[in-house]
């Protein structure tokens, strides 16, 4: 390793560390990290100016983007809410029911959502629903919080670290749930038997749910019932992106418009609320990591990992799936899958079993502790505001548990799907 290989390591931990301690925030480290990159990166000739401006990766951020725009309109439009309102008036005052329900929805509103939107969401609806009948919130808040992190696993737009994944390693949104629907289903599955147990003596009893129309929830029918037309729409051109010789990213944005278009929401509010800390977080820390890239280092480190495990896909895969798992547990799983990214292309290729690692660890890992992640930090403030205080220790037991049982799941599913024992 040379003097410029460690200085663009340095660099690199550096970045890592104001993200993971929050010194700055996280979009502000980032970009601290690129504009060091890009200064020594020129003054040491290790690239020039236009490859510093293609190492960010424009088809990702116009994917995020255009998500992001017909995800907010859709909940304008009050559309995950009324799904949030309707599954607990399903419950019918069955507290085991109703944390059943919760779960599910959870992970299905983000599906959808961007992972601190799902939380502010479930959280207002669950914060009324146990207020109202006198249920102890903890229970159905860190559950959901759990089920928030694990939804949307196996989808391309489940999460901004599959985002950054599938459009590294070109992976389509149909392959994406072909490699991994059944598993995110049986970890669905698991994942609430097992809060399920950890939690039943303390989700309460049976209470008549008052009186409510979760249609009254909406305000704008028209636009509820566009919403749920141009979501459709976003899923369906995604699944048929094969035929349609475009990216996801011209759908997501082409989506992103007509779902303007067809709301009668102001723009300029759209875009205020939209998650910028997200997108500049991702150009900076691309921008970091393609620098160091440039040195080669990460070329020599994942070839040097794969000749130490024999040449093994079973062993890179294991070793993949834990150690981001476990890196995802303290720093952002953004930073995670744009680090291993590049390694993995470097080396594997297309190789399915490596994507699927990645993926599945770097979404697994970010409920261990409360500092893990966003929306474990969101949902505890949640709590707070109900005045609720969960330790650390409290979270941390279940999350661990979560975690090692999740993980260990997964390494049965990748050998099993993918035959890695032969």
């Amino acid at each position: 390793m040379d003097q410029i290989q460690i200085l663009f390591l340095l660099i690199y931990l550096l970045t890592i560390l104001l993200s993971a301690t929050e010194i700055v925030p996280l979009s502000v480290g980032a970009m601290i990290g690129a504009l060091l990159t890009v200064l020594f990166g020129l003054l040491y000739n290790v690239f020039e100016y236009g490859e510093a401006v293609s190492f960010i990766d424009f088809r990702l951020l116009g994917l995020l983007l255009g998500v992001m725009i017909v995800v907010e309109v859709a909940r304008r439009s009050g559309l995950f809410r009324f799904g949030a309102l309707y599954a607990v008036k399903l419950s019918r005052g069955n507290p085991g029911r109703l944390f059943v329900f919760i779960c599910v929805v959870s992970a299905i509103v983000s599906l959808f959502l961007s992972d601190p939107m799902a939380m502010l969401l479930i959280a207002a609806a669950m914060a009324t629903i146990t207020k109202l009948l006198r249920y102890d919130p903890v229970p159905y808040f860190i559950s959901a919080m759990m089920m928030i992190n694990l939804g949307g696993t196996s989808t391309l737009i489940g999460s901004v670290a599959n985002m950054i994944i599938g459009v590294e390693a070109g992976i389509s949104f149909t392959e994406f749930i072909s490699y991994l629907a059944i598993g995110e289903i049986a970890l669905w599955v698991i994942t609430i038997l097992i809060l399920y147990m950890l939690f039943k003596s303390r989700l309460g009893e049976k209470k008549e749910l008052p009186e409510y129309n979760p249609w009254e929830s909406i305000e704008d029918k028209k636009i509820f019932y566009r919403s749920i037309l141009i979501l459709a729409l976003l899923v369906g051109l995604f699944l048929t992106l094969e035929n349609l010789g475009v990216g996801p990213e011209a759908v997501a944005l082409g989506c992103a418009i007509l779902a303007l278009a067809l709301s009668s929401f102001d723009p300029a509010e759209i875009f205020k609320k939209l998650d910028w800390e997200t997108v500049f977080f991702i150009a900076g820390f691309m921008v970091v990591v393609r620098g160091l890239e440039s040195t080669q280092i990460l070329t020599e480190i994942s070839t040097q990992l794969f000749q130490t495990l024999g040449g093994s896909t079973l062993a890179a895969s294991m070793t993949t799936l834990w150690f981001s798992g476990l890196t995802s547990a303290i720093v952002s799983n953004m930073a995670v899958a744009l680090t291993f990214t590049p390694m993995i292309s470097g080396v594997f290729g297309t190789n399915p079993a490596l994507w699927s690692a990645l993926v599945l660890g770097s979404n697994l890992g970010g409920a261990t502790t409360p500092l893990s992640g966003t929306v474990a930090i969101m949902a505890i403030g949640a709590l707070k505001r109900e005045g609720l205080t969960l330790s650390f220790g409290e979270f941390t037991k279940v999350g661990i548990i979560m975690s090692v049982v999740q993980l260990g799941f997964a390494s049965i599913y990748l050998i099993v799907r993918f035959n890695l024992w032969m």
